[in-house]
């Protein structure tokens, strides 16, 4: 907001351009000529140099009348006369005190002090009009001035028109103070609005509050109280404009920073995507304190409307508010029309935007997509991608060539079913530096209790962070065009991202015990089934079973059903506020129900995993020169004889195998951990789902496992 323009200096030195040379003569020092003299009050007085002895009470009655109401007249527009004299109150700009000469008749004095709070109201609000008129007082209070000079022109008229009587000789004191009765009431009403809008300095909102308070405050006086509502009316003016801008064209004029909303020019759209604690939607634009009391209601309304014109702006989308006679805020009166004006012009907003974001921007397309490949629903695409990609993968995090990664996935977004998706051009990927358990404890917001110590004590992530590789750390993005990224944000991706590596860390789980589980088959074939194959062939099974029942549950039991009813309640959605909201808590849900906001059960989770892919890493390191099964094409092309040799010296290798007391210690060991630490699952995961219901679906799964052995 730009700085109001001050005041001229000059109109502030120079008092015969202000008015308040009806008050006081001041001239400056500095701005005195060499040798002249000063002014005073008294220079002013009409009774200047009249002669000693001039006072009031050496007149006959009739005559002392006459003279005071000649200088009632002036007094009544703030002008010292013969014996009426002006003292102002010090410490208090604008407010006067009048004095009448002692010698009056005493009856005359007293009908004369009745006169003068009218003129001492009279001088106040001329002060105030002057005062507040300065550009830092902002327009509000512009306006409440222009309307208070409107009113003084009437009474000033009055004035005349008794002046007039009195050069007629027709006003007696007594007709003064009864024709004075009906500006009275009024101007003293308008006194105690200016003295506690002085004594507060108002300006803006709280202005138009006193003054709504001040109009209540007179419900006894219809004509006082309609007086205040005209006042207000005036006052509303300025502020009806800058309320109009904001709900019909999402602006904010206001150049005095009076209005209830403020606009933070710091925070850009762009930090949507690139920040997780982005606060653009939020604090972009925000209400303020000092919101004028009829509107409190709406106030929040109001912040919306504005807000969801300026995201229709941004986006280069037209506009146009259709704007008829009933929909001109004209006043804050008590029909509430204004309300309605609101209303209206939030229902428009908000559904002009909602159907901007689902139809031009194809929302629900873009979810769709996120679903396909962050949720692992284009299961075609990702087996392509880990079988060419697996060389890359198995490098540890800062060896691995980002750029590479996006070409391979790329070229499996090209060979599978993923090719007919427009929107698989906007998928990126990147390296993350540290685990799925590490990553959860930098993330404060998730209302989880992750902390290193834990990690540390549960001695499960250490391992991993010695032997981490892209297989942990990979993870998939995407490009989120404005105005998308106000539903789909850096920290909403995040979280996609987080139930992605979880999902993908699964799969690579699941494969490697496929792969440990074709080489125990290569025993079966031979018929050599002694104890420790037997055993591993078992354990083998029950780990897979665990891993590929655990990706059903986060599959079958979380991620579809979750994702369906998100679905179905964004298509009742009526405004971007909604679909946040919806958005945010299938997030949410899913994250809590994948495990990723329950420490203990997922590190219990992470440990079985750990020990599985180091079972069937085991498994191919102890037995790698074992070919499975030779593919039947070269079978083909050997002889008889070498097929018989190949097939015997395979069938030694595997009685050799069968028979090796490492593999039978190894095999041994991972069956007491694995069984261990899954029967010390079922017992947290049982109690567990007393309190969330959605885990008996997975107690029921892990208890499968553990029965089965």
């Amino acid at each position: 907001m730009d700085p109001a323009p001050a005041t001229p200096r000059w109109n502030l030195e120079r008092p015969y351009l202000t008015g308040r040379f009806h008050q006081e003569a001041k001239v400056s020092a500095p701005s005195q000529a060499p040798g002249s003299k000063s002014f005073s009050l008294d220079s002013f007085s009409r009774g200047a140099g009249g002669g000693a002895g001039s006072v009031l009470g050496s007149y006959a009655v009739s005559v002392q009348e006459l003279l005071v109401i000649d200088d009632l007249l002036s007094a009544l527009v703030g002008i010292e006369g013969r014996y009426i004299s002006i003292k102002r109150v010090r410490g208090k700009e604008g407010y006067v005190v009048f004095q009448i000469d002692s010698s009056m008749d005493l009856a005359l004095q007293e009908l004369t002090r009745r006169i003068f709070p009218l003129c001492e109201d009279f001088v106040l609000a001329s002060q105030f009009v002057e005062s507040r008129s300065h550009f830092k007082n902002g327009l509000v209070n512009h306006a409440l001035a222009a309307a208070l000079r409107a009113f003084l022109l009437d009474y000033q008229a009055m004035v005349a028109q008794l002046e007039h009587q009195f050069r007629l000789g027709r006003l007696s004191v007594q007709g003064l103070w009864f024709f004075c009765q009906r500006m009275m009431s009024s101007l003293n009403a308008l006194a105690v609005l200016i003295e506690k809008a002085m004594s507060n300095n108002t300006s803006g909102s709280a202005t138009l509050n006193l003054l709504h308070s001040q109009a209540k405050a007179m419900a006894g006086d219809s004509a006082v109280r309609s007086l205040l509502e005209k006042m207000t009316d005036c006052a509303s003016a300025a502020y009806l404009r800058m309320l109009e801008r904001w709900v019909y064209e999402g602006v904010i004029d206001d150049p005095y920073g009076e209005f209830f909303i403020a606009e933070n020019k710091s925070l850009q759209k762009e930090s949507l995507t690139q920040d997780y604690d982005a606060k653009y939607w939020q604090q972009r634009y925000s209400l303020k304190d000092g919101i004028p009391s009829f509107l409190n209601n709406v106030a929040a309304t109001i912040l919306t409307t504005g807000k969801y014109l300026n995201v229709m702006r941004e986006c280069g989308h037209n506009v146009q508010v259709s704007l008829s006679e009933n929909s001109k805020l004209t006043s804050f009166g008590s029909n509430h029309q204004y309300l309605e004006c609101i209303k209206s012009a939030y229902d428009f907003a908000s559904g002009e935007l909602l159907t901007l974001v689902k139809d031009k921007y194809d929302l629900i397309g873009k979810l769709r997509s996120l679903k396909r490949y962050l949720l692992l629903d284009q299961g075609d695409f990702l087996v392509h991608f880990m079988d060419i990609a697996r060389e890359e993968l198995t490098k540890k995090p800062e060896d691995i060539s980002v750029e590479k990664l996006q070409s391979l996935v790329d070229i499996a977004l090209r060979s599978t079913a993923a090719a007919s998706d427009p929107s698989h051009e906007d998928l990126t990927c990147c390296v993350e530096r540290s685990s799925l358990l590490k990553k959860l404890t930098t993330l404060k917001d998730l209302d989880c209790a992750y902390s290193s110590d834990k990690l540390a004590a549960a001695d499960v992530d250490q391992p991993m962070t010695l032997n981490i590789t892209g297989l942990e750390t990979f993870c998939l993005g995407y490009k989120i065009p404005w105005p998308l990224s106000l539903v789909i944000s850096r920290k909403a991706l995040t979280k996609y991202q987080l139930i992605f590596r979880l999902l993908f860390h699964c799969k690579h789980v699941s494969r490697q015990l496929c792969q440990a589980w074709q080489i125990q088959q290569g025993f079966r074939s031979v018929k050599i089934l002694g104890t420790p194959i037997l055993r591993s062939s078992i354990l083998c099974r029950s780990m897979l079973k665990f891993v590929n029942s655990f990706l059903h549950y986060l599959t079958f039991e979380v991620l579809e059903p979750n994702w369906h009813s998100m679905h179905g309640r964004l298509q009742t959605a009526r405004s971007i506020d909604e679909v946040i909201q919806i958005h945010d808590f299938f997030l949410q849900k899913c994250l809590k129900e994948c495990l990723l906001l329950l420490p203990e059960l997922l590190m219990k989770v992470e440990k079985l995993k750990a020990l599985c892919l180091q079972y069937a890493t085991s498994i191919q390191l102890l037995i790698p020169s074992i070919e499975v099964a030779a593919p039947e094409s070269k079978s083909k092309s050997l002889s008889s004889r070498a097929r018989a040799k190949r097939s015997q010296d395979r069938d030694e290798q595997l009685k050799l195998a069968s028979e090796n007391a490492v593999m039978s210690h190894s095999i041994l060991k991972f069956e007491s951990e694995f069984n261990a630490e899954l029967q010390s699952l079922v017992p947290t995961l049982s109690k567990s789902s007393q309190a969330e219901p959605y885990l008996t679906h997975l107690a029921q799964c892990i208890l499968g496992v553990g029965i089965d052995q």
